[in-house]
């Protein structure tokens, strides 16, 4: 029988007996420390600031749309990586009635998945994106406790200061950031009745996985060395992660390695790795990039040795010399430059044209480096027309199976009742119109190599069950055929699809779902990207076969950079495509002459679908009418008067004029 110290019943009743000596007799916190631990310290401050535990949740409301959108828009790094950590969160505690949870540093929930029978309880206290957690508006709770306490917080039942949120039973932990920063906080919330004891241990877990994808996202073009003093713990939770400059300056160090180590954070910028390890770091990265897959003995100056592996972006490997070469020292690398001219047109170029300077692609890329080589199928996700298959292609070039086929196959552009022949392949006389030497389909054709199957998410139903057999067995049976035929490939897929949204409607597999789902990575729309200038440069550069030095108007540029491209790269490269084909001979620089009037009208269009779906814009008091004064004149007071009363941001003006950013911008541009 468990012990009544752990139980929820014995908890409960030390709650209840904690409550009335604190609220109702005015017993010290300190005194019921041994009862509820820093539970009752929260409830002190609670008090100390003005709060009542009659307050009921109602009173309390959401922020708006807009300012939920600006605060998802600056946590967009938090947001990507840890999106499929919540949905795996969330498959662990599927069906136990709770709702899974990441706020900001601040308490602000930016998004939660959760069980239907739970989820409307949860609203009725605002367990929902937009509401706000922090201790000093919502009393005791796991988010915002677990912001004042810096460290993972349990809240059960009646620990909860407000008396309206006493059912709930919450679990917290912190997320900080590469510099160790307060970056968010991961929760999972349920009913009190159902409080699993390993909750609270599953989210720190969950918590610790998302650090470490955050930490290798931020020193993704940096030398990494993931180590631990147990073997077999390395590529754990619990291994510690070392990020260090060519020259093995220490840039940064997650956690556990701080602690591995005994280091302090303020001491990350004084030391390098011959302080740290007692082997020259040219000498170690030597070894690494000859076996990157062995694990490596490294002494500590301290005395204990531990055992590493390396991971080193591509840009920064030791360029291959011939033996007529004087050897250089090891880490000489090629410096990161942008791509000569042309690059991106040559077969095999891998990552190398995708990645230029914006942030989430570069984390992307990261992260699908990470896995190539491994029988882990990648799941791309984003927007039509954002490279989906060029990313894919570039994922097989930098693999091992970069001399085999890569086969792709949109499984949105044929028809329903050809893709089966077309992804499995028929024999002769398999049906009617068949070819009579047959056909070898797409999965076939691939063997040995990549197959890339686009927009996967219109896959009909009945070919989603084919597909998971070929890809549990590896054997694939050809229409009218019998005997299976065994498939060697590495499986990437693409979507632009809610792939979760689709299986709870039914519209995908859920198990099929699961085996595409290894490693999934988001490309970001063109419209997000901090690139544009050097996609632009690509782009011309493949138009022109480099063969003539094109340049692109500055105004142009920036109309580029302000766009909303709905058709994201493959519009840009259409609309370049015509440009450099409207040039004249003796011609160089691309200017709206050249560009495609639909493209102007296509922003048009867009206007006003965007201007339909701004707020109502707030009233703007304009200074009286000085004389007969025009229409424009006025315009461009008012404009001048809001854009300074919100400082210059242009997209508080756009929203207080009741127009669209674009808009406003060809205003300015006009004045």
């Amino acid at each position: 029988m468990e012990s009544p110290l752990w139980s929820v019943e014995g908890r409960d009743l030390r709650v209840r007996d904690a409550r009335t000596a604190f609220f109702d007799q005015g017993a010290p916190a300190d005194a019921l420390v041994p009862l509820v631990g820093p539970v009752v310290k929260s409830w002190s401050r609670c008090v100390t600031g003005g709060l009542e535990a009659s307050t009921r949740a109602g009173d309390i409301g959401p922020v708006s749309d807009s300012q939920l959108r600006e605060t998802r828009d600056r946590n967009a790094f938090l947001l990507s990586h840890a999106r499929g950590v919540l949905s795996h969160l969330y498959e662990q505690i599927r069906s136990t009635g709770s709702v899974v949870i990441l706020s900001d540093g601040n308490g602000l929930v930016l998004e939660g998945l959760g069980d239907p029978d739970f989820v409307n309880r949860a609203d009725q206290v605002a367990l929902k994106a937009g509401a706000q957690w922090n201790e000093s508006l919502r009393g005791t709770n796991a988010i915002g406790t677990a912001i004042a306490e810096q460290q993972p917080v349990e809240v059960v039942g009646a620990e909860h200061f407000f008396d309206c949120n006493a059912f709930l039973t919450c679990s917290a932990s912190p997320i900080f950031d590469p510099a160790g920063q307060l970056m968010g906080v991961l929760d999972i919330s349920g009913d009190s009745r159902s409080h699993e004891r390993h909750t609270l241990g599953l989210v720190r877990m969950s918590a610790q996985l998302l650090e470490k994808r955050l930490f290798e996202a931020e020193f993704g073009r940096e030398i990494l060395i993931f180590f631990h003093p147990r073997m077999e713990y390395v590529g754990s939770l619990q291994e510690g992660v070392l990020a260090f400059s060519q020259g093995g300056e220490l840039l940064g160090a997650n956690r556990c390695a701080l602690e591995l180590l005994q280091l302090t954070r303020s001491m990350l910028h004084q030391v390098d790795f011959g302080m740290l390890f007692d082997q020259p770091f040219g000498m170690f990265v030597d070894r690494s990039v000859r076996d990157p897959h062995a694990l490596s003995s490294l002494p500590c100056r301290h005395g204990d040795r531990v055992y590493a592996r390396m991971n080193m972006p591509a840009a920064l490997m030791p360029i291959q010399r011939t033996a007529a070469v004087p050897t250089q020292p090891a880490v000489t690398a090629v410096p990161p430059a942008r791509p000569r001219k042309a690059a991106c047109s040559e077969g095999g170029a891998g990552f190398t044209c995708l990645n230029t300077g914006d942030s989430r692609m570069g984390a992307a890329i990261q992260r699908a480096t990470r896995v190539v080589g491994k029988d882990i199928p990648l799941l791309i996700l984003g927007e039509s027309g954002v490279g989906k298959e060029m990313f894919a292609k570039a994922f097989h070039d930098v693999g091992p199976r970069r001399t085999a086929p890569f086969v792709a196959l949109n499984c949105a552009a044929i028809p329903e009742n050809l893709i089966e022949s077309e992804l499995f392949g028929y024999l002769g006389g398999a049906f009617t119109g068949a070819r009579k030497e047959g056909y070898t389909g797409k999965i076939q054709q691939a063997c040995g190599g990549t197959l890339f199957l686009d927009e996967i998410g219109d896959m009909p139903l009945n070919l989603q069950a084919r597909l998971l057999r070929v890809l549990q067995d590896r054997v694939v049976t050809p229409l009218g055929g019998a005997k299976p035929v065994p498939v060697d490939i590495s499986l990437v897929c693409a979507t632009h699809r809610n792939l979760v949204d689709a299986v709870k409607t039914g519209g995908f597999r859920q198990d099929l779902y699961y085996r595409v789902n290894g490693l999934t990575v988001t490309l970001p729309a063109l419209r997000e990207r901090s690139d544009i200038r050097a996609i632009v440069d690509n782009i011309i550069a493949i138009e022109s076969d480099g063969m003539r030095d094109i340049t692109v108007a500055e105004d142009v540029l920036t109309f580029f950079e302000r766009y909303q491209w709905p058709g994201n790269i493959r519009q840009m490269h259409n609309a370049l495509r015509v440009a450099v084909a409207l040039l004249d001979d003796d011609e160089s620089v691309i200017d709206s002459t050249h560009l495609p009037e639909e493209l102007f009208a296509m922003e048009s269009d867009g206007d006003e679908q965007i201007d339909k779906a701004e707020p109502r814009p707030r009233r703007i008091e304009v200074a009286p009418l000085q004389g007969a004064e025009s229409l424009e004149t006025i315009e461009r007071r008012a404009i001048e008067q809001v854009l300074d009363e919100e400082g210059g941001n242009v997209s508080a003006a756009a929203r207080r004029l009741g127009i669209s950013r674009n808009t406003l911008y060809r205003k300015l541009g006009r004045m």
